[in-house]
């Protein structure tokens, strides 16, 4: 992106922290051509339309030479594309394969059986708050219990856990358009070490079966396919949700009249955490589709090989689309966001991440007494896609039973 357009101010990190005013510009114009080539989507109908057109490619393989090619094959792991940067026919046969033992029809029982583990573990986390003044919401809360999750849906044994931090976030980093030679040097080798952990797993998980995905899916799938699914779902199943239950925190104490409220009635969890979901979706943007052929959007057409970016957070608060879309409203109705993005890629993991979400933020709220924000606004990950606070330093006043 050329230095200088509302999109590379976007990616600065100067703007992590409020990108939405640059968003509202970008809005001014719904398709913007970079001077790269790129295609920038902000608007909500555009947006949905694009996700929803099979004209519009995740595989990063049809991008043109000089682009950013996340997803593609690593030739010194040898793993194929996750699911997510496969098109049809391939991409389907993937996901319904990884669906039978993660949701219904096949398993509907799975995710839902989860929810007494992770009340535990939610538990757990909440009562070592006790005799502290302040912590950090993301290193004592919103981390720990997405990557217990995900570790317990694959059958990742729960004292390897801490092995999967610095993959993660060396991965996750890596989707990040801005993140250069060095950040995908890391990532690279980030794969490299957790392919190895995965493949010894994996092959122990087919002669020893147990509980989680990998065992379920070891009869049905290549070893390459699920090593690269099981690092799909380790990110993705674990940063949107640091992301999500964190934002939720930062959301709630900066609106206290709202907090009030939520404390005093729980129910609200449902309306409110969807709505944080349009207002600050962990997910910012997709920056790797392709335009397969030419497609007419907003007037403007998109040649064929042009790399497109889908800005969902700027979508989110089109005005077009969401009446006073810069407020946050719990009450708000019809709210069709795209925090969970849309059509045949909607979020595989959505279930699992509201499962979290519904049982991490009321019991949060319940037993902690917040005094307020230690820093506002808070230090940021650096990745632009994945935004989210790094760390939430809050100061509490203990806990309630």
């Amino acid at each position: 992106m050329t230095s200088g357009t509302l999109v590379a101010q976007i990616t600065d990190y100067a703007n992590r922290a409020n990108p939405y005013p640059l968003y509202a510009e970008l809005r001014k114009q719904p398709v913007r051509r970079e001077d790269d080539g790129t295609y920038v989507v902000s608007t909500y109908y555009e947006v949905r339309s694009l996700a929803n057109d099979p004209r519009l490619s995740n595989d990063t393989s049809n991008r043109p030479s000089g682009y950013a090619r996340v997803g593609q094959p690593d030739p010194e792991t040898g793993l194929p594309p996750s699911f997510i940067f496969t098109d049809p026919p391939v991409h389907d046969r993937l996901r319904d394969t990884i669906n039978r033992p993660f949701g219904p029809p096949h398993s509907p029982r799975f995710l839902d059986d989860l929810r007494g583990e992770l009340t535990k573990v939610v538990t757990e986390l909440l009562d070592a708050f006790e005799g502290k003044d302040q912590v950090d919401i993301v290193e004592a809360f919103s981390y720990p219990l997405p990557v217990t999750a995900i570790c317990k849906v694959l059958g990742v044994p729960r004292e390897d856990e801490p092995r999967f931090h610095g993959w993660a976030d060396a991965l996750a980093s890596s989707l990040d358009p801005q993140a250069g030679g060095d950040g995908q040097a890391k990532a690279q080798q980030a794969r490299q070490d957790m392919g190895a952990y995965l493949t010894d797993l994996i092959e122990t998980k087919r002669r020893h079966p147990g509980p989680g995905m990998l065992s379920a899916l070891a009869p049905d799938m290549t070893p390459a396919d699920l090593e690269a699914t099981a690092v799909l779902l380790l990110v993705a199943g674990h940063e949107t949700t640091v992301n999500a239950i964190t934002n939720t925190t930062l959301t709630l104490l900066r609106h206290p009249d709202l907090l009030e409220r939520f404390q005093k009635d729980l129910d609200l969890a449902v309306p409110l955490i969807e709505e944080v979901l349009r207002y600050e979706p962990p997910v910012q943007f997709i920056p790797f589709t392709t335009a397969l052929a030419d497609i007419e959007v907003a007037g403007t057409t998109i040649p064929a090989g042009s790399p497109v970016w889908l800005m969902l957070a700027a979508a989110n608060r089109d005005p077009k689309r969401f009446k006073d879309p810069d407020r946050f409203d719990p009450d708000r109705k019809d709210n069709e966001h795209l925090g969970m993005y849309t059509g045949i890629h909607y979020c595989f993991g959505a279930p699992l991440a509201r499962i979290e979400l519904h049982v991490a933020v009321p019991e949060l709220f319940r037993r902690v007494r917040f005094s307020g924000l230690l820093e506002d606004p808070p230090p940021y990950r650096a990745n632009a896609v994945l935004r989210g606070p790094r760390h939430l330093p809050v100061a509490i006043e203990g806990l309630t039973d």
